[in-house]
């Protein structure tokens, strides 16, 4: 449990992230027919005829509550630095009580995987009609905490098990991966807690969790041949370094190098609010993949 000191500062972090108005998208468009099956086009804030396209996937511990909203302020900023933004919805987790009482339990399976895959497939021909001005040669995934899970899983797809209906023939056609706080490592995640042991619950339970971790946990799935960076803060107490860390000593034994940027004095959410100087650092961890 974080002590006070750092409680208070994670609250006020989280507040500050919180408190930026949402910001409407240019255009929406579906890649399914579920409410939750949409994506949000930010067209980029500049007159450059081609721009890298970055690709956002928002956190929420994979639970319901957590939509795409809250990220909204983040894909503006990326958007009046000159990216095209298109931020993914995905079906999460809803109050079960039988799978762990009152809270929202995290994620749906396979829903939550079946969305992001589907996302993505979709994404190249949504992309052209919505934000034509997007290069899709210079795609950058970018994720935060459980989106950093699904960042780093959908650019693993294809070393999924060959059994995996989400296994794809090849590479994803990126620039790179930046994950933010990623829940990336569900073994460390699970022996931290993390978000009240959300992996657990997304991948339905102790009786689950070690069948479905291989077709789940970026871990486990490397190496990626996609060039990967981790954002982390070293204060974050909702995503401990602890997980990042042990995401890139897996990548090391797999032969992979990742890059991991620690950010001193900086917790959990300072990475997605543009008010705060670590937003800067992410944005140009993207652009040094995107360009």
């Amino acid at each position: 449990m974080p002590d006070d000191d750092a409680a208070a500062r994670d609250a006020a972090e989280e507040e500050s992230a919180f408190s930026h108005p949402h910001v409407a998208p240019d255009v929406t468009a579906a890649y399914g027919d579920h409410p939750d099956q949409v994506i949000d086009f930010y067209a980029p804030r500049t007159d450059e005829p081609l721009v890298p396209l970055v690709v956002v996937l928002h956190g929420g511990a994979w639970r319901a509550p957590y939509d795409r909203g809250h990220i909204t302020p983040f894909a503006d900023y990326l958007a009046r630095r000159g990216f095209a933004v298109a931020n993914v919805e995905y079906r999460r987790g809803s109050a079960l009580p039988a799978q762990g009482g009152t809270a929202p339990v995290a994620g749906r399976w396979p829903d939550t995987f079946d969305d992001v895959a589907a996302a993505l497939d979709a994404l190249p021909a949504l992309v052209r009609e919505a934000v034509p001005c997007a290069d899709l040669r210079r795609t950058v995934l970018a994720g935060h905490s459980a989106g950093g899970h699904l960042a780093l899983w959908a650019a693993a797809r294809h070393v999924l098990p060959a059994d995996a209906a989400w296994r794809t023939s090849g590479p994803a056609p990126l620039r790179g991966v930046v994950a933010l706080a990623p829940i990336a490592d569900f073994a460390t995640a699970e022996k931290l807690d993390v978000c009240g042991n959300a992996a657990l619950q997304l991948l339905g339970g102790e009786e689950k969790f070690t069948d479905r971790q291989r077709y789940a946990d970026p871990a486990l799935l490397l190496p990626t041949g996609i060039a990967t960076t981790l954002v982390q803060g070293r204060t974050d107490v909702i995503v401990p370094q602890a997980v990042a860390e042990s995401y890139a000593e897996a990548a090391a034994k797999a032969g992979e190098v990742v890059g991991l940027t620690l950010l001193e004095e900086v917790g959990h959410f300072p990475l997605i609010d543009p008010a705060a100087d670590a937003c800067a650092v992410v944005a140009e961890e993207i652009a040094q993949l995107a360009w």
